[in-house]
């Protein structure tokens, strides 16, 4: 039972991340207009988002309009779209199947190797899911800094990283170490059987282990 306490903190820090995913996933300040220059004077913030986009005036009222066409979105848009919805699928599963596994719970306690190796596959099966989400919101950001550090792109149109990217990358990083801290597995039993050395005999008669 040494490990009990190392993956119930894995398993809370993979519960948090999940809830982060979600939250990022649902955002919709995936990127935010950049107030960059010298002459640019604007009464409303512009964000965009996996799912729409919304217009924020300087008095307080905002505007938001859901994508039309799945089709007309960008490739990035749609990837990361794929990639987060992934990431959460992957984690909801992995962690009902990290709970059975883990050694605070009484669930096949009758099994202990198999039990082991259940939490073990949750905590694989998590880090994927975190690495889904942390190449959603890296392509994303990169896409994102690509497009702001081009020159053809007019200064009025320039973004910058939304909060919903920092909640992303946090989210999956956290996921990822849940999942990374369910796989450790320190066995209480010994590894094999006690080695044995010849023994060496002295002139006296007595033998020397």
């Amino acid at each position: 039972m040494a490990n009990a306490g190392v993956q119930l903190l894995g398993f809370v820090l993979a519960l948090i991340g999940l809830i982060g995913i979600i939250t990022a996933t649902i955002m919709v300040e995936w990127k935010a207009s950049s107030y960059t220059g010298d002459n640019i004077i604007t009464a409303q913030a512009m964000y965009e988002g996996l799912w729409q986009s919304c217009a924020s005036q300087s008095t307080g009222q905002v505007q938001c309009k859901v994508y039309d066409s799945l089709l007309k979105l960008p490739a990035n848009v749609q990837g990361t779209r794929g990639l987060m919805l992934s990431s959460i699928v992957l984690c909801i599963i992995s962690i009902l199947v990290a709970v059975i596994g883990m050694k605070c719970t009484t669930v096949m306690s009758e099994q202990p190797e198999l039990k082991d190796k259940v939490a073990l596959s949750g905590g694989v099966v998590l880090i994927i899911a975190g690495l889904l989400a942390l190449v959603g919101t890296s392509w994303f950001g990169h896409n994102v800094a690509q497009e702001f550090y081009n020159p053809l792109t007019p200064t009025n149109s320039r973004y910058e990283f939304g909060r919903a990217l920092y909640v992303g990358w946090a989210a999956a990083t956290l996921v990822i170490i849940g999942g990374a801290f369910l796989c450790c597995h320190c066995s209480n039993q010994d590894s094999g059987p006690a080695r044995r050395y010849p023994q060496s005999q002295a002139p006296g008669g007595k033998n020397y282990v």
